[in-house]
This record gives C-alpha cells, structure tokens and sequence, in this order.
C-alpha cells in the first residue's frame, strides 16, 4: 500500500502545483529521489508532529493543498488538539496518511499502536476517515478525495486483502445478499470475513469509508434482523452509527474487534490478530451463535 501512496501523491504533485507533502521524518528515504524533483512541493520537517500539523494548517489557509504522512499515533494523538483547531475549526482542507494501522508495527510496542485512530478522529465533525483495504482501493479513494477541500486522514495497513472491491469515497460495497444477517467488514478484515462466510446465507457489506459513514446502505440491508461488525479498530467504534442507522428497527447485534484494552502482548501482528479472535475461525463461530 506504501508504493501505491507514493505513486498517488506523486501524481497529485504532478497535476496540481498548489499541493505540498510534508514529511514527519517518515518517509523521507522513500520520497528522497522525489524530494530533488519537486523541492518547492516536498519538505521533510522532522519529528515534529503537532508543529507540522500547524504548518499546514498555515498553508492550506494560504490556499496551498497539504499532505501530511506520519505514524498513525503521532499524527492522530499527539496531534488531535491541532487537527481539531487548526482544521477543522478553520474549515480547511488537507490530507493526513498514515502507516502503522492498528498493530502493524508489533516489534516497536504500544507507543506506536493505534487501534483507536477512527474512534478519536470521529469526535471531530467534518473529518473524513478512509479505511481501504488494498493498495487499488487506496489509489481510487486518494484521487477522489484528496482536492476536495475537506480535513481527509487515509489509514494504511502493511497487511492488505486479497478481496479487490471496487470502491467509492462514502459508499459501502455490496459483496453479497444473503438472508439470516447481515455482515459489516471494514478496512483488511473483509478477506476473513468471505473466508467465514463462503457457505452462508448473509449478506457482507463492505466499508472503506469510516466517516461520513454510510447509513443508508446498511439500513437497507438488515438480514434476519441480525448485524455482525467485524472491524480491525477497537470495539464500539460504529455504535452510534449504527444505532442511528438502524433506529426503529428490531436488530439484534454482535461484534468483533479489537478489545479495549492496554496492548502489553508480544508477537507479531498476525500473532495479534489471532490472540484478539480476528481470525476466519472466530468470525465464522461468533456468527453461527449469533444467527442460532
């Protein structure tokens, strides 16, 4: 997903003079070639994230259209209080990328997790949160989003599907209908869900846009009354969307994701997801007890 964000961000660079990508430190070995073609468009600022997110805040006020890319937990954590102010307070627009997902980055603990990122960034009216989950997916989501004026923060994953949806910017994919539930993937989690659900009657709708979410999709597609979540962000992220999606409707509910909990455990991400029950096995289990 990294050299399909760095192919995008190029091409944005290239088709519109008034864009910039400012660099946390990340990522300057992968733009370093780049940064000698464009010198006036890409700036590495160095480990210095609510700074950064205030400097373009400065340049999108100019009219100047800023990328941000850094870790997921210093641009959404450490730099919350200018994202919130600086942005959206402002109204202005710019891109925010991020590495690191949830749990990526497993070997460097719990300073550099972030399974909280969309449920932070969802307090913050008038933030876009895009979730893909391919590099394709990534690629079609940037280019809708990326000059439209909007605060847009693009979540990647170094653990993509397999699972190529095609996507659009605030709309979720109907995979299947089926008629006993109903089952929400999000983001790289869509891949286990098919594996799950290969041989049952549900139908899986498919989310890569986290906010604004999509309500209306899903409150046409309650099967058996029933609604399964399978996020890779920590449980309770969708409650109210859904709730308001589902209002007046009798709908019993299950969910699985990260739990909200202090991530102490060693391992790798795979290893994660196994320890949390985000595995086809577990999906498929917890959806069986949910439709009987």
């Amino acid at each position: 997903m990294r050299k399909a964000m760095k192919s995008s961000v190029l091409r944005m660079l290239q088709n519109h003079k008034n864009t910039m990508l400012i660099l946390i430190d990340i990522g300057a070995f992968g733009f370093r070639q780049s940064m000698g073609e464009y010198p006036d468009q890409i700036k590495n600022i160095g480990i210095f994230e609510p700074g950064t997110i205030s400097i373009a805040a400065g340049l999108a006020i100019s009219g100047i259209v800023p990328t941000v890319y850094g870790i997921s937990p210093f641009i959404v954590q450490r730099s919350l209080e200018q994202l919130k102010l600086n942005f959206v307070y402002q109204k202005v627009g710019g891109n925010f990328i991020t590495t690191g997902a949830s749990y990526d980055f497993s070997e460097l603990g719990y300073s550099h997790y972030c399974p909280e990122d969309v449920d932070t960034l969802k307090t913050l009216p008038g933030m876009e949160i895009i979730v893909p989950g391919t590099p394709k997916q990534f690629e079609t989501l940037f280019a809708e989003c990326c000059m439209n004026g909007h605060p847009s923060y693009f979540r990647m994953t170094d653990y993509g599907g397999k699972a190529d949806i095609p996507v659009s910017f605030g709309k979720a994919a109907v995979i299947k209908k089926g008629a006993k539930a109903t089952v929400i993937a999000f983001a790289e989690m869509l891949d286990a869900v098919m594996e799950a659900t290969m041989d049952l009657d549900v139908t899986i709708l498919y989310y890569t846009t986290a906010e604004p979410f999509d309500k209306e999709t899903l409150r046409n597609h309650i099967a058996g009354g029933k609604i399964f979540i399978c996020s890779p962000f920590y449980e309770g992220t969708f409650a109210h969307d859904i709730a308001l999606a589902v209002k007046g409707a009798h709908v019993k509910s299950d969910e699985l994701a990260v739990p909200r909990n202090v991530i102490r455990s060693y391992g790798t991400k795979p290893e994660k997801d196994q320890c949390f029950g985000l595995t086809s096995v577990n999906i498929r289990n917890r959806l069986m007890a949910l439709i009987h």
